[in-house]
């Protein structure tokens, strides 16, 4: 694999165009991101994100209470941590709708080989095994919401609303 932003091993950070082929996932390859123990960086411009769980925001294993909110997305809805109460009145953590690809990903030049292991974020794929949609969130209690999760895609995949304009950048 090649391209102006692949590594000699052909690897694209995630965060470069969602075009670029076989990005990395930043929770399962840290190396090139450097996040905090919060999980988080500054971009370059000087913006502080999560790339998994914000450990100072929640506690993810504190199943006497759904999780609180914790931030919002730019399209205003809220973004809780782990732990939701279900249809049945459980106490959990959620659980995403994405599982690592079964077959084996394409050799190179198309691809990196070998086994999905979740290294790239083309190892996963959405099969609607757990409670979140694509997005990462779900409607709980008549209130929708993303939710962090332990596994892919950690925080949030997508935006189910409009992201306000003052997330544009300039």
């Amino acid at each position: 694999m090649s391209g102006p932003r692949a590594d000699k091993k052909g690897n694209v950070l995630a965060g470069c165009r969602d075009t670029d082929l076989w990005l990395l996932d930043p929770p399962s390859y840290d190396q090139y991101f450097g996040v905090d123990l919060h999980n988080a960086h500054a971009q370059p411009d000087g913006r502080y994100h999560y790339h998994s769980n914000p450990n100072a925001l929640f506690l993810d294993h504190d199943l006497d209470k759904p999780s609180p909110v914790i931030g919002f997305a730019a399209d205003g809805f809220p973004i809780y941590g782990t732990i939701f109460k279900d249809s049945d009145g459980k106490i959990r953590p959620a659980i995403s709708g994405y599982e690592l690809k079964t077959t084996p990903r394409p050799a190179p030049p198309t691809g990196p080989g070998g086994t999905p292991d979740g290294t790239y974020i083309d190892d996963y794929e959405f099969t609607e095994a757990g409670d979140l949609d694509k997005c990462n969130g779900m409607t709980v209690d008549g209130q929708y919401g993303y939710y962090v999760t332990t596994s892919y895609p950690w925080v949030l995949n997508c935006l189910v609303g409009a992201p306000d304009s003052s997330f544009d950048k300039r």
